[in-house]
Order: structure tokens, then C-alpha cells, then sequence
């Protein structure tokens, strides 16, 4: 039966895949004739086969809460590569993300039509990343970010790292907490996770071959930035995050930092 639930949901699939190829061809041959499409274009395409790949995994999602009517910065909490596709398709959207993912197949280009910021880990110029996260808030662009700053297994929350919300501190740009996360059979997913040293493809086959899991994910209500301290920024989206996920405040992060220079 998994081999043939693999099989099936493959033969839905490679179309997405292939629609994709396409469209990344179509691209690169327009930019050799200096037609380069705007980033706004290209974003809606970006959506629309992010749409057209969450039909085709084997997800029931629901959607809680209201889209934002003006640019944010959004915060979410990370569990798997397949966030990207499930928040991507809501709205166009430009993403921060590790350097690696610029060399994923299809993932790679797909995320870098979209507007991504790349970021090498460890690497961190500070001064540098708020100046290219404040560019994209300051030029109304929507722009998503894991501020976990890795996957995790869904069963608990990291902490946000602060430095990330400098650049929405320094436009006034509002933070749009989600949570997301991934149900199987009542109880959280553990075949959902994209963690470890887990490689893209075995990840995928998992979870074709497994009956559908359920995703919810909550458009938390929105963080005013203007006068907050960025530290204080990040623990109340992660406040709303763990609160959405798992109904309570956890022992890790439930005391209110103290401000500090943002």
C-alpha cells in the first residue's frame, strides 16, 4: 500500500516539479533578453506554484486568523523545509534563510525568485543583515523569518533570536507572529520534522508514503515594534507562538526580559 500511495502521489507531484522546471527556465531565458520580470512578478509566481505544491503533499491545512492588509515583519516558528511552501502560499512573500538553501534544486531558485535574504551561519554581520532586513520593511515588501534559527521536532519552541527584529524596529514595521504545526492521529507529527542531518528527498518519500497529516497554521494578532526593545520584541512573538502551540507559557521563556539596547 505505501508503495503504492508513493507511486500515486509522485505521478501528482512530478507535474508541480516539472511546472516549476519551467517556470525557472522561462525566467532565465527572459532575463538573457534583459526582460527581467519585477520581484513583485516574480513573487506571484513563486505563490502560485507554492499553491500548487501544498495541494500535491499530503497535507489537510487549515488557516486561523486574518492575513495582514499591510507589510510585516513575520516571525514563525520552524519544523520542516515544507514551512516554506505552506506560509509562501498565503501571500507573496520574501524569506530569510541559511546560505545553503540557494543551492537546493528547484527549492534553491524558487526561494531566490522570491526575494530571499541568504545568510551564511555563524557569519553574522550584524549591522549588515539589519540593513538588508530594514531594506526589504522600508521598500513594503513582506518579509518571513524562522528566528529559531533552525528546525525543531514541533515539540517545543527555541528562543527568537532578537537580533533578527533590529530592522523592523528601526522602519516601525508591525511583527506578524504564526505558528504553525503538524498533527498526525491527534498527537504532534514526527514524521513531518526536517531535522538533523536529514537529507531533502528520504524526507519527501516519508511523507508520500504516509495517509494525510493535518497542518494548522495561526496568524497570531499583529506586535506593534515602534519603541520596543528588540529582546522584548522577541519574547513577546515567542509569548504568542507558544501560547497558539501549546496552549501555555513555557518555563524557558517565561520570564520578560529585560530591555536592552536594540
Amino acid at each position: 500500500m505505501g508503495r503504492l500511495r508513493i507511486a500515486m502521489r509522485l505521478a501528482r507531484l512530478l507535474p508541480v516539479l516539472a511546472l516549476g522546471g519551467a517556470m525557472a527556465a522561462a525566467i532565465a531565458l527572459a532575463e538573457r533578453l534583459g526582460l527581467r520580470p519585477s520581484l513583485a512578478r516574480r513573487q506571484r509566481w513563486a505563490q502560485t506554484f507554492m499553491r500548487r505544491l501544498v495541494a500535491a503533499l499530503p497535507f489537510d491545512v487549515e488557516v486561523t486568523g486574518r492575513l495582514p492588509k499591510r507589510p510585516m515583519l513575520w516571525l514563525s516558528n520552524h519544523v520542516s523545509w515544507t514551512d516554506i511552501p505552506l506560509l509562501g502560499m498565503l501571500m507573496p512573500l520574501s524569506f530569510l534563510s541559511k546560505a545553503e538553501v540557494r543551492h537546493w534544486p528547484l527549492a534553491g531558485w524558487l526561494a531566490s525568485q522570491a526575494g530571499t535574504l541568504f545568510i551564511r551561519r555563524g557569519a553574522g554581520d550584524a549591522q549588515y543583515l539589519r540593513a538588508q532586513v530594514g531594506g526589504q520593511l522600508s521598500a513594503e515588501r513582506p518579509l518571513l523569518i524562522f528566528p529559531e534559527g533552525t528546525t525543531g521536532t514541533g515539540r517545543a519552541l527555541r528562543p527568537f533570536h532578537s537580533r533578527l527584529l533590529a530592522g523592523a524596529i528601526d522602519t516601525g514595521t508591525p511583527v506578524q507572529p504564526v505558528a504553525i504545526e503538524y498533527r498526525r492521529d491527534g498527537a504532534p507529527d514526527d514524521v513531518a520534522p526536517f531535522v538533523g542531518e536529514d537529507d531533502l528527498l528520504g524526507h519527501l518519500l516519508r511523507l508520500l508514503a504516509l495517509p494525510h497529516g493535518q497542518v494548522r497554521i495561526h496568524l497570531l494578532e499583529p506586535i506593534a515594534s515602534v519603541g520596543v526593545e528588540r529582546a522584548v520584541l522577541a519574547w513577546q512573538a515567542q509569548q504568542a507562538v507558544q501560547q497558539a502551540l501549546f496552549g501555555r507559557p513555557s518555563s524557558a521563556i517565561r520570564k520578560r526580559p529585560q530591555a536592552c539596547a536594540a
